[in-house]
């Protein structure tokens, strides 16, 4: 096992990678910025170092910096949480080459799965159903349209290397594929400094549901189930839940042991997502990611796992502690992302938490780093924390969400708590009756 680890990361996620550390008796270094220097993972740590100022690009995405911090400390292992450089087949290279080891996959599968073309290919020839698209990048409007008249309207433009939504554009017809197209690859270029296109056949009512995976060094890979993520706002992820309440046990124990199969196949090391877009009980490939999800905390809920805690084992050698046959489902869980936003606007809220309570009781779990007196940085995601609750089935998990919901106060910004308090009462959600649609549609209806 690690001696040391430097978390390359802030807020909820440097401070839930550092209680994994700790429970496995690993020394922790925290990286920070000037503006994060208060931080709740900054206290914890064993150790902490400055790595720039508070843009991202001077700090969290400072490569030599974090290399000379982790360098300068000792540590024997780089956790990059998700986001900024968790993703960076690049940054994963650096640091294998300074004989420190990366707790994530290899670069080599960072780097395909980066590649939405690529992931697409690689993932097909593994088995994992495709959503009917173009074979590679489309240039130009000749192309496009050849594409989608075999695809068949409406289609999706994509960016082959993007994320968040951005340079995304769907076409409904021919009329308006041209500025689909040269919009989402103007959007491309000045978000990702690629503006390679290509395009999907758009589902109209889909569900977004993505499978966790985990694999060991040793030949075993283990799935464990799915989670709903459905509930988007601007290609967002709002709420999520596990399991999704749209499938069949047939239907998750045949897509799990695809997934799993596939995974075995790339070869592929650590903990990622495989995420699909599901409609009328067919699975289309979108996307895996290569890194830990924000909505990690759900799944452990309903397996009695601890993902992160797994996911350094496994990087430094160690086999899995359980085997598929382990995994059982059991119960229901939610995610709420609490966000320091407005809750209709979702204008941001940056500023001074006056007073900050969290919720508890039974199946409660609040994953935050933030405190009384804690001053929210603009510089940032919003993310004050993230609600996670769990029962025994569905409803009374929506129940237990109202009364925590209830309990939780944050006094000083605005947050989203009280669109979560509105959305639990509404039946079409107390229903499971929703689609990666029905959020933005709901938010419009409701003012």
């Amino acid at each position: 096992m690690f001696d040391k680890v430097l978390i390359a990361n802030r807020g909820e996620i440097a401070l839930r990678i550092h209680r994994a550390c700790k429970e496995l008796g690993i020394a922790t270094v925290a990286v920070h910025s000037t503006a994060d220097e208060s931080a709740m993972h900054v206290r914890l740590a064993d150790e902490s170092v400055c790595v720039g100022p508070p843009a991202p690009k001077d700090s969290y995405l400072n490569i030599p910096a974090i290399i000379s911090a982790a360098e300068i400390t000792g540590a024997d292992a780089i956790h990059p949480g998700y986001g900024f450089l968790s993703e960076n087949a690049r940054f994963a290279e650096i640091v294998g080459a300074h004989n420190i080891t990366f707790i994530g996959p290899k670069p080599e599968h960072i780097r395909v799965m980066g590649d939405k073309i690529a992931a697409k290919d690689a993932i097909g020839r593994a088995g994992i159903p495709l959503v009917p698209g173009s074979t590679g990048a489309v240039d130009t409007l000749a192309q496009a349209d050849a594409e989608a008249q075999k695809i068949g309207y409406p289609v999706l433009v994509k960016a082959a290397a993007g994320g968040g939504g951005r340079g995304m554009k769907v076409a409904h017809n021919q009329a308006g594929l041209a500025e689909a197209l040269s919009t989402a690859k103007a959007e491309a270029k000045a978000a990702f400094g690629d503006d390679a296109v290509y395009l999907e056949k758009y589902l109209e009512l889909p569900r977004h549901i993505e499978l966790q995976i985990i694999a060991d060094s040793h030949g075993n890979v283990v799935q464990l189930g799915e989670r709903d993520c459905s509930l988007q706002r601007r290609h967002q992820k709002v709420l999520e839940e596990a399991l999704s309440p749209a499938l069949t046990e047939k239907e998750r124990a045949a897509i799990g042991k695809t997934v799993s199969k596939a995974i075995d196949r790339l070869g592929y090391l650590g903990a990622g997502t495989v995420e699909f877009l599901y409609e009328n009980g067919e699975f289309y490939f979108i996307e895996m990611n290569t890194r830990l999800q924000v909505e990690h905390p759900i799944t452990e809920q309903v397996t009695r796992t601890d993902i992160v805690r797994e996911q350094i084992s496994v990087a430094a050698g160690n086999r899995l502690t359980f085997r598929q046959e382990d995994v059982v489902f059991r119960g229901h869980a939610i995610e709420c992302r609490i966000n320091a936003e407005h809750p209709r606007t979702f204008r941001p809220s940056p500023g001074a938490i006056d007073f900050f309570h969290a919720p508890g009781g039974p199946g409660i779990r609040f994953d935050s780093a933030v405190y009384s007196g804690y001053k929210i940085p603009p510089y940032y995601d919003s993310m004050i924390g993230k609600l996670i609750v769990y029962a025994d089935d569905r409803p009374h998990c929506i129940a237990r969400l109202r009364r925590a919901l209830e309990e939780i106060a944050i006094i000083g910004v605005d947050t989203t708590v009280p669109l979560f308090m509105d959305l639990v009462d509404d039946p079409e959600f107390q229903a499971g009756d929703y689609n990666i649609h029905w959020l933005e549609n709901w938010l419009a209806r409701e003012g």
